[in-house]
């Protein structure tokens, strides 16, 4: 009688054990997997810049990009859990519009096919309007999986002019008879295609002996197609130009069409 109930008890006792097993698996199966956030390395993004992380720099190159050109991003990302977006963010740091400009903002999100997997290289070309102001731009990467998880990089870029002008120099006055003095630097990124001068008068009506007079000139020899140069010329003013104030207008044009004005006045004077 002893034995049988021994036996009982153990069979009893290993029905409890299955279904405390049995419960335990089943609470192990419905337990949320705890899986890390998105990470993002070796984030570029423009010209001159390397991600952050590398250990071989000691500081941060400047990026940049140019006006109207595209700009490039690429990054890699491994998550534990599928990709579901990948988002860029660009936006100004207060930059003044100036005139021919328009403010610029870019935000995307890519739900590519092939970015949405464990592990993705992400790399897109950004066009940038040729009217967007020229200054620094705030950039954001941002990556969420199919758990909700959320990673973001960030950092600045520089967006530049594709032609700049610098060291301007030029004379404020000058006596008819004479010649005036014009001097400053060029840059232009795709080269130079020519530089064209304007000069007209303000509403000034020529006295006897005087000759309305207007200049128009296109400048070619030592400029055409060189990247950074110094314009530097002297423009004669005829003996009988009319006095008083005239509008120049400075205008350069690169080998892609694109094109910089500058803008000053400067007063004729008979003596």
């Amino acid at each position: 009688m002893k034995t049988k109930i021994n036996k009982s008890k153990f069979k009893i006792l290993a029905v409890i054990a299955f279904f405390a097993l049995s419960f335990q698996s089943c609470s192990s199966d419905d337990d949320p997997v705890n899986l890390a956030a998105p990470v993002i390395s070796d984030f570029e993004y423009g010209e001159g810049h390397h991600d952050h992380d590398d250990d071989d720099h000691d500081e941060e190159e400047e990026a940049y990009a140019y006006k109207g050109s595209d700009l490039h991003l690429e990054a890699e990302i491994y998550a534990e859990a599928i990709v579901s977006s990948i988002e860029i963010s660009i936006h100004a740091h207060d930059l003044e519009v100036g005139d021919n400009e328009e403010e610029w903002d870019f935000e995307q999100v890519y739900t590519d096919a092939n970015y949405l997997v464990i592990n993705a290289s992400f790399h897109e070309h950004i066009d940038i309007p040729a009217t967007a102001p020229a200054g620094e731009y705030h950039i954001e990467l941002i990556v969420t999986d199919e758990l909700g998880n959320v990673t973001e990089v960030e950092g600045h870029i520089d967006i530049l002019d594709v032609i700049t002008l610098s060291d301007i120099s030029i004379d404020s006055e000058v006596v008819r008879g004479d010649d005036f003095h014009t001097e400053f630097m060029i840059d232009a990124v795709n080269g130079i295609h020519s530089i064209s001068v304007d000069v007209h008068a303000h509403d000034i009506t020529p006295a006897d002996g005087e000759v309305e007079w207007d200049f128009e000139e296109e400048f070619l020899e030592g400029y055409h197609e060189e990247t950074e140069v110094e314009f530097h010329e002297h423009i004669d003013v005829p003996a009988t130009a009319p006095a008083g104030e005239y509008h120049i207008t400075f205008t350069v044009e690169d080998e892609d069409g694109n094109t910089k004005e500058y803008e000053t006045h400067i007063d004729v004077t008979a003596s």
